[in-house]
């Protein structure tokens, strides 16, 4: 018995010991000095709904004779500056934008559509990307123009495609040819060559705070780097994962960890590099594809790209191509929002300008080659980036993420053993450089998450009985922040 009392009044004592909480040294933070971009436009986004609503009441002779107009009218407007090179300032990306918002409902009603609008959104973004290779990307206009027209079309295409019925749904965008001398193979039926990165949405909680979080809210939360063997052209992705840092993984392993959409995107053929050493993509690949067997690189919470003993997704990218000469993220990203600092800062994150995963669509540096999705994954990204974009609005407000405390003893004892596992060479329960509160505060977000997700999830069943088709963005947003004032 007093053997007995003598184990628990240890176990008490350690228990009380672990409560203690230790000094949070989180390092110098690198705030962003700029303003997140705001679209302001909700009367726009009733209009278009309204407009879709309309279009449905339609005739299909009818609907089918106004969309034919408005895409003549569209087009025009595309081949007069097609192959003339354009400004950010100029008024003719505008005009693209209005046209095809103007069109993109009527097309979103039509029982059967062409594929009229997916040739004409890459026609558009080819155009931008062309143009922005002479174009100062620091500018605000610059960069406020190429978000426009890039997000902004593809916010519209994924309406039209979450209308369309599953036969009428296309899963695989072909943007551009994107020429590569390097070691090839296929991924879900698109080629992709050694060097190419492929920019993808994970389905975790944290993937939709990644692809959110940022000045210029965006699709994609995660950057791989694809590495062919030029004798077996067998794929390898390299990658940093929170859970065990940088990484190689099989196209079977890669594919298997979800993703809800993916964009393959290639270094431009017509590179002064590239154009001396046209193998160049394949050595940066070769080289980052050694570096993590050579050595154990841990994944990196604070998103320091100068930094390469630790690296976060989109670093494993530029930071093997930088080796070669080849400076991607022309522009920096920029993290302002305080709610959103706040709760990074809870993860580890200390550098606020960095190098984010949705916005390497926007570097001239590099073409798109082609997209990938299916209609229900499409689905849930955009209601995970809903639910996402009402708890930044929480943020913002000043809530915070918080644990309970009784928990933190059991939270370091798992992190104690985690550590064990992790100096074996194996993944622990708690990431390698996260510690026991940072876990805890974790959990609490994922929570909240998940909360307000099945919430949401509620009324969008409700509405599509109710209303008898698929949600909109700007009403899942809706949804979401009824359920948190709920």
């Amino acid at each position: 018995m007093k053997i007995l009392f003598k184990i628990v009044l240890i176990l008490a004592a350690t228990y009380c010991l672990l409560l203690i909480p230790l000094p949070q040294n989180k390092g110098k933070v690198q705030i962003a000095s700029k303003a997140p971009f705001i679209w302001n436009q909700d009367e726009r986004w009733e209009q278009l709904e309204k407009s879709f609503l309309e279009a449905k009441a339609m005739p299909s002779n009818t609907l089918d004779s106004l969309v034919q107009h408005l895409r003549l009218e569209s087009d025009s407007i595309l081949n007069i500056q097609e192959g003339i090179a354009t400004h950010p300032e100029d008024d003719f990306f505008p005009l693209i934008e209005s046209a095809f918002f103007r069109i993109a409902p009527l097309i979103a009603a039509q029982e059967k559509k062409s594929d009229w609008y997916i040739n004409y959104y890459n026609r558009v973004r080819n155009k931008v990307k062309e143009d922005a290779i002479h174009w100062d990307m620091n500018t605000p206009a610059a960069r406020n123009l190429s978000y426009r027209i890039l997000y902004g079309f593809r916010a519209a295409v994924e309406e039209i495609l979450l209308q369309s019925s599953d036969e009428d749904f296309v899963s695989t965008m072909y943007v551009s040819d994107g020429a590569s001398e390097t070691p090839s193979a296929e991924i879900l039926g698109i080629k992709v060559h050694s060097g190419d990165l492929l920019v993808s949405r994970g389905g975790a909680e944290v993937s939709a705070f990644i692809s959110r979080g940022n000045d210029f809210p965006g699709n994609f939360s995660h950057v791989a780097l694809i590495y062919i063997n030029e004798e077996t052209n067998e794929p390898s992705l390299v990658e940093a994962h929170i859970e065990k840092g940088v990484a190689l993984a099989s196209l079977e392993e890669y594919l298997k960890d979800k993703k809800l959409r993916f964009m393959v995107m290639r270094p431009r053929a017509d590179l002064e590099a590239l154009d001396a050493d046209p193998m160049l993509p394949h050595k940066a690949a070769l080289y980052m594809y050694n570096e993590s067997q050579e050595r154990h690189i841990p994944y990196d919470f604070k998103m320091d790209y100068y930094d390469a003993s630790a690296m976060f997704c989109s670093e494993v990218g530029s930071y093997a191509y930088q080796q070669k000469g080849i400076p991607l993220w022309e522009f920096t990203s920029t993290i302002s929002s305080d709610g959103i600092i706040d709760w990074l800062h809870n993860f580890g994150v200390e550098h606020f300008v960095t190098q984010m995963p949705s916005d390497l669509e926007y570097d001239p540096m590099l073409s798109v080659i082609a997209e990938w999705r299916d209609k229900e994954t499409l689905f849930k990204d955009h209601v995970d980036n809903a639910v996402m974009d009402a708890l930044i609005t929480r943020a913002n407000a000043g809530e915070k993420l918080d644990y309970t405390i009784w928990l933190l003893p059991f939270a370091r004892v798992v992190k104690g053993y985690s550590f064990l596992l992790t100096s074996l060479g194996k993944e622990g329960i708690i990431p390698e450089g996260m510690g026991a509160v940072t876990a805890l505060k974790n959990n609490d977000f994922v929570a909240r998450f998940q909360h307000l997700k099945k919430q949401t999830e509620l009324k969008i069943d409700a509405f599509r009985k109710e209303q008898g088709y698929v949600p909109p963005y700007w009403q899942l947003v809706r949804f979401a922040e009824g359920s948190l004032a709920e």
